[in-house]
């Protein structure tokens, strides 16, 4: 006979028991992250402590993340094995169940909010009610997903200039590490929404969700989160009338548009009809530690050495699929060019994705900055992201692996500009021919498409957008500065 049940104290953990064979492991096998732990044997009884928390590239241990996990035994006990069900349990820093054989893992929030009328009765509490707002920033990035991109570098400079500002994230679970100082908040939680409701200024890079009404004195700054290479928006092809109410809607939500550069400008006011409103043009404070970095300390919490050639593996993520496109194999790609291949899917691809492995292949999907990726990596292959106008900042080769370019910008979602014309480096259609411009010498051969690139993308990344966002927040009373 086999129990289970769920502990909070001193860590969130399954604990699992019984009599007679013993098996020798259990493990919980999520598509971003695992735990594992040996059985502990007292004559014809054992138990496992399974943890509900892990350490990942070497940060803080935090809780699992969200997801369903396969739970294992393995060993010469576990072929008759079963562990039973436990009902959902709250354990501080996570909700967990098991259920035929999966560990359940959701966010801390109690389950009498955690549908639509509850959700609905918090947004009445809170959303809405008078008072004074706080001397407080609300930061999301990714919808929570992690603390990163523009929101993360405008934090960091914040909490240097005006350290008595309240700082609040946005986070989908508590396995999101969020900058030292900061106040997590969980997506749906009364403190969520009660944060989202008084902070004066709200950063954001992508739409805001849940019905967000602005109340009187809040601003919204939306920094999105990449240049534009495919349409977007209004933009997009096939006029959806629903898609367009939806655009304008989420547009008239912002007060405060930033981007990268002149060109993305342009397109951002038009593709979201952002008329007759700041749109600010300095650059992105997520590049600044392109510029004043260094990639040392990612490639130590990652494994690898100093004198390794890294190649990052960035491609966009597809309309018509969930999980990332399969046009390269990473486990090849690290063979014939001797290097170490990070794989980094989209954020629309964490949550239904799972780790690419091999020999010399580091599925950096889950990890939680892009930017420190671009600075630990010595080239860029890619297709349509908008990493691409990032990493130019570092001047490092980049590569545009794009074998469904027609059915990309024919069918799905159409180009601003002619990538194969402009683009600073080879554009390849098959791996093989990636591996080949790999291994090319000529490293001047793109040397005048990669200058005008820069000029016409990276005039403003130099390492200061940040202090000028901030600048421009403080000097314009946005927040206040104690």
């Amino acid at each position: 006979m086999i129990h289970a049940r769920f502990q909070s104290d001193p860590a969130p953990a399954l604990l699992i028991s019984g009599s007679g064979p013993a098996p020798q492991r259990a493990s919980l096998e999520g598509p971003r992250a695992g735990v594992s732990a040996a059985v502990v044997a007292d004559g014809d009884e054992w138990h496992i402590d399974l943890p509900l928390h892990v350490a990942r590239w070497g940060g803080p241990d935090l809780p699992l993340p969200r997801g369903s996990y396969a739970l294992r035994l393995s060993g010469p006990g576990a072929e008759d094995a079963a562990v039973p069900d436990v009902a959902m349990s709250l354990l501080g820093t996570l909700r967990a169940e098991v259920r035929d054989n999966l560990v359940v893992i959701g966010p801390p929030v109690d389950p009498v909010y955690d549908s639509g009328e509850g959700q609905a009765a918090l947004e009445r509490r809170y959303a809405t009610r008078p008072g004074e707002l706080e001397n407080a920033v609300f930061f999301e990035s990714f919808y929570g997903r992690n603390a990163s991109c523009n929101p993360l570098a405008i934090d960091r400079e914040l909490a240097r200039r005006a350290p008595g500002v309240t700082r609040y994230w946005s986070v989908a679970d508590l396995s999101v590490v969020v900058p030292d100082g900061a106040v997590p908040v969980v997506e749906g939680s009364p403190d969520w929404w009660r944060a989202r409701g008084v902070s004066r200024l709200l950063v954001v890079n992508d739409w805001l969700r849940r019905r967000f009404s602005r109340r009187g004195g809040q601003i919204v700054l939306q920094t999105w989160h990449g240049t534009p290479l495919k349409r977007l928006a209004l933009h997009r092809p096939g006029f959806d009338p629903r898609r367009a109410a939806a655009v304008i809607r989420e547009s008239f939500r912002w007060d405060i548009l930033l981007a990268q550069n002149p060109y993305a400008a342009t397109v951002l006011r038009k593709a979201y009809a952002f008329l007759r409103r700041p749109l600010w043009v300095e650059g992105y404070p997520r590049n600044d530690v392109l510029v004043t970095g260094d990639g040392g300390p990612t490639r130590r919490a990652l494994g690898i050495g100093a004198d390794e050639r890294v190649i990052l593996y960035a491609p966009t993520w597809r309309d018509d699929r969930d999980e990332i496109v399969d046009f390269v194999d990473p486990s090849s790609l690290a063979a014939e060019t001797g290097s170490v291949v990070l794989v980094r899917g989209h954020s629309r691809t964490l949550q239904p994705g799972h780790d690419l492995s091999g020999p010399r292949v580091i599925d950096v999907t889950g990890f939680p900055d892009t930017s420190a990726l671009l600075l630990a990596a010595d080239a860029l292959v890619t297709d349509y992201s908008s990493v691409m106008f990032d990493f130019s900042v570092t001047g490092k080769p980049m590569y545009f692996l794009v074998p469904d370019m027609d059915h990309y910008r024919g069918t799905l979602r159409g180009f601003y500009f002619d990538l194969a014309a402009r683009a600073p480096g080879p554009v390849v259609r098959t791996q093989q021919e990636l591996v080949t411009a790999l291994a090319g010498e000529d490293t001047t051969a793109y040397a005048e498409k990669y200058d005008a690139w820069r000029r016409a993308f990276n005039a403003r990344d130099d390492g200061r957008a940040a202090e000028r966002v901030v600048s421009r927040i403080l000097d314009q009373g946005l927040i206040g500065r104690e």
